[in-house]
C-alpha cells in the first residue's frame, strides 16, 4: 500500500533561490554620517494605522538646535517578528532586527527648527526602541522629550484554568502619554484588544498548550514591546506527555516535497489550526541507502530560505544562518507548540530498497540514522524516528527478502542505539489476508522495542486495477462485495492484536485523500471502469481539498465515504467518517491515529480537526 505520490522536484529553481539569498541584506546599510550633538535633534515614531496584518509608521526628524544639518541618520531596534516591508522618503535598511533609515537626497538639510518625516509600511506586532538620531538620543535631552513607546506589560499570569478556557492577568505598562489598550496574542497571533489588565479567552481545546503575550498601545496608537510570554495547557484531554501510553497519539506526516508544487509549507499547520490539534508530526522522508539513513532532500530540508510571510514567526531567514529550509521552520513551531513532537520518518514507498541491506547490520544502520537524527544542526528539532519500511520480507515497490527476524533485528537495535529518551515508531502494513504481508515478518516480536505502530489503513484498492471492481480504499470494516478478504482496518487491528500487539501500541490510520476510477456507471461500489480518474498530481488519486467541492460524497459503504460524479467515481473519508473510525478507534483501545499527510486538507484543516475531536 503506497504512502506516497510520485515526488515533484523542482532542483532548477534551488541555484535561483540561493542566489536570490547571496546577498546579505547587512550590506547595503548606510552609514551614519559623523554625529550631531545629542541635543541637537529630535526623532519622533508615530504608528500612523495598523490594520491587523500590518501597519503604517512615521518618523519625524525635527532640529531643535541652533546650527544647520546637513543629513540625518534614524537608527532603531525591532523586536524579532516584526520588520519594514517598503519606505519612501528615506533609504530604510537593516542588519537583522536593527533598522536604519536615512535621509534620501532632497530632503538631509534641517534649518533650525525644521522638521521632516519619513514614513514606511511594516509587519509585526513590536514597537521600536533603542533609537538614535544621528548617534544621539532620539528625545534630544530632557528638555526636548519625544513620544516614546509604551514599556513592555508585566508577563501575564493564568487563572481559572479549565478544558477550553482561561483567565490572563498581567501587569501595566507605562507611558510618557498614557497607555490607551492591550493586544493580547495566542501563538503569536492576536486574538484581543482590551482596555484593562486581563482578558479571558474562550473557545480552547481541553489538553492544549498555548503561549500568551501581551503588547500596549498608547494614545498615539504606538505599540510598544512585548510582555514575557507565558505558556498554559488547559485541563482534560489526558496530558500532553507522548510517552504516556494513555494519551492518544494524533499524528500528521509533513512531505519535504509539499514545499513544491503544493506550495505546503510548516506555517500552514499554523494558519489552518492544525498545530493545535497534534501531538506528532513525521516528517517525510529520509532515505535509506548503502544500508544507512541518508539525506531525502537537502534544500527542502535544511537549505530552502524562507521569507518572512512564509515563515512560522515571521521572521526572514539569512544567507548566512546556519539552518534554514522545514527543519529550521519545524523548530519555530516547537517553540510555539512545545506539545508537539517531531520524527524524522526514513524509507516510505519510494525508498524502502535499502532496508534489505541495512537489516544484514541492524546496528551500522541504527548508528549511522543515530548520527544523522542527532547532527548538532538539528538535534534538537527531533523526538526519534520511524521506520516506513514498506514492506519487511514482502513486496512493495521492490520485493524484499530479508526474512521474518529482519524487521525485529531492525527495531531492536534502533531502540538500543536511541535508547528511551528518543522516540522510536514504524508505519506498518495492514493486509491482514492469510498468508499476507502482516504474516511475512515478526511485528509482534518487534512491538517490544517501538513506542507505537502507525497501521497503514488505506490504500487497499485503487486504480492500479484499472477496471475495477471500484471499491473503498480505506474501508474500516468489511461488506459484501468486498474485492480481498482482509482488506479492511478492523480485520488488520484483530490481527495484530492477535499477533501479541497491545491496542496501546496501534494507530488508525486515515487518508487525507481519495482513489478514483472514470469509465463507471454504477453509483455503487463494485462497479467496472475504464482506468484511473484524472488527478492533480497523479492519475487515480486526489487530495480531500479538491473532492469535498469536485465530486461530493453521494454515499457510505463500510464506514468511509464514496461519491459519484459524471463517470468518475471516488473513495475519500469524510469528517463524518473520520468521527466514525475514531469512535472505533477508541473502543478498541487504540493509542490514536495518524493521517496522511497534512496537505490534502483544507486551509481550515477540517479533517484534522475531525481526528482531534474523534479522539477527546
Amino acid at each position: 500500500m503506497s504512502t506516497a505520490p510520485p515526488r515533484t522536484r523542482l532542483r532548477a529553481k534551488v541555484a535561483a533561490a540561493v542566489a536570490a539569498f547571496a546577498l546579505p541584506l547587512a550590506g547595503l546599510v548606510a552609514l551614519a554620517g559623523p554625529a550631531q550633538a545629542a541635543d541637537s535633534a529630535t526623532a519622533t515614531y508615530t504608528k500612523v494605522q495598523d490594520w491587523g496584518s500590518g501597519f503604517e509608521g512615521k518618523w519625524t526628524i525635527k532640529n531643535t538646535g541652533t546650527t544647520t544639518i546637513t543629513s540625518w541618520t534614524v537608527e532603531w531596534d525591532y523586536p524579532s517578528g516584526t520588520r519594514v516591508t517598503s519606505a519612501w522618503d528615506a533609504t530604510v535598511t537593516n542588519t537583522g532586527t536593527h533598522w536604519t533609515g536615512k535621509n534620501v537626497g532632497w530632503n538631509g538639510t534641517l534649518a533650525p527648527g525644521a522638521s521632516v518625516s519619513f514614513g514606511f509600511n511594516g509587519a509585526g506586532p513590536g514597537a521600536p526602541s533603542g533609537c538614535k538620531i544621528n548617534g544621539g538620543s532620539c528625545d534630544g535631552g530632557p528638555t526636548q522629550p519625544g513620544d516614546n513607546p509604551p514599556s513592555a506589560p508585566g508577563a501575564p499570569s493564568a487563572s481559572n484554568v479549565g478544558d477550553t478556557s482561561l483567565t490572563l492577568n498581567w501587569g501595566a505598562a507605562t507611558d510618557d502619554k498614557g497607555v490607551k489598550n492591550y493586544d493580547v496574542y495566542r501563538n503569536a497571533s492576536k486574538v484581543a484588544t482590551v482596555t484593562g489588565t486581563s482578558y479571558t479567552d474562550t473557545g480552547l481545546t481541553k489538553g492544549t498548550t498555548y503561549t500568551y503575550s501581551v503588547t500596549a498601545r498608547d494614545t498615539a496608537d504606538q505599540t510598544g514591546a512585548p510582555s514575557a510570554s507565558v505558556s498554559v495547557t488547559t485541563t482534560g484531554g489526558g496530558g500532553t506527555d507522548p510517552g504516556n501510553p494513555g494519551d492518544k497519539v494524533k499524528l500528521g506526516y509533513f512531505t519535504d516535497w509539499g514545499v513544491y508544487g503544493r506550495n505546503y509549507h510548516v506555517k500552514n499547520l499554523v494558519t489552518s489550526g492544525t498545530a493545535s490539534k497534534i501531538t506528532h508530526i513525521n516528517y517525510a522522508f529520509g532515505n535509506v541507502q548503502g544500508g544507512r539513513c541518508t539525506i531525502g532532500d537537502a534544500y527542502a530540508d535544511y537549505d530552502k530560505a524562507y521569507t518572512a510571510d512564509q515563515s512560522v514567526d515571521g521572521v526572514a531567514d539569512t544567507w548566512d544562518q546556519p539552518l534554514r529550509g522545514s527543519f529550521n521552520q519545524l523548530r519555530k513551531l516547537k517553540k510555539q507548540y512545545p506539545n508537539i513532537k517531531v520524527l524524522w520518518s526514513f524509507g516510505g514507498w519510494t525508498w524502502s530498497g535499502g532496508f534489505g541491506q541495512a537489516a544484514a547490520n541492524p546496528a551500522a544502520f541504527a548508528d549511522s540514522c543515530y548520527q544523522l537524527v542527532e547532527d548538532p544542526r538539528w538535534a534538537d528539532v527531533f523526538d526519534g524516528i520511524d521506520v516506513d519500511w514498506e514492506y519487511p520480507n514482502a513486496c512493495g515497490l521492490s520485493c524484499d527478502t530479508s526474512g521474518a527476524a529482519a524487521f525485529k533485528n531492525l527495531l531492536q537495535a534502533l531502540r538500543a542505539k536511541f535508547g528511551t529518551n528518543n522516540l522510536v515508531t514504524a508505519a506498518i502494513t495492514a493486509d491482514a489476508s492469510n498468508g499476507g504481508k502482516i504474516d511475512a515478518a515478526d511485528y509482534g516480536g518487534a512491538a517490544a522495542y517501538v513506542d507505537f505502530y502507525n497501521v497503514m489503513t488505506y490504500d487497499f484498492f485503487g486504480a492500479w486495477a484499472a477496471q475495477g471492481p471500484t471499491a473503498p480504499h480505506s474501508p474500516l470494516t468489511s461488506y459484501a462485495g468486498i474485492p480481498q478478504a482482509g482488506f479492511n482496518s478492523a480485520e488488520a487491528i484483530a490481527k495484530l492484536k492477535g499477533k501479541g500487539i497491545a491496542g496501546s501500541k496501534l494507530n488508525l490510520g486515515v487518508g487525507f485523500y481519495g482513489r478514483g476510477w472514470t469509465g463507471v456507471t454504477q453509483a455503487a461500489p463494485g462497479g467496472t471502469a475504464t482506468g484511473p480518474a484524472q488527478g492533480t498530481y497523479e492519475q487515480g488519486i486526489e487530495d480531500y481539498k479538491v473532492l469535498k467541492n469536485s465530486c461530493p460524497a453521494t454515499g457510505t459503504v463500510a464506514g468511509t465515504a464514496y461519491a459519484k460524479c459524471g463517470s468518475n467515481w471516488w473513495s475519500y473519508d469524510t469528517p463524518a467518517t473520520i468521527a466514525g473510525k475514531m469512535a472505533w478507534a477508541k473502543q478498541q483501545g487504540l493509542r490514536g491515529a495518524f493521517y496522511w499527510e497534512f496537505s490534502g486538507d483544507t486551509a481550515g484543516g477540517e479533517l484534522a480537526n475531525a481526528v482531534h475531536t474523534g479522539l477527546q
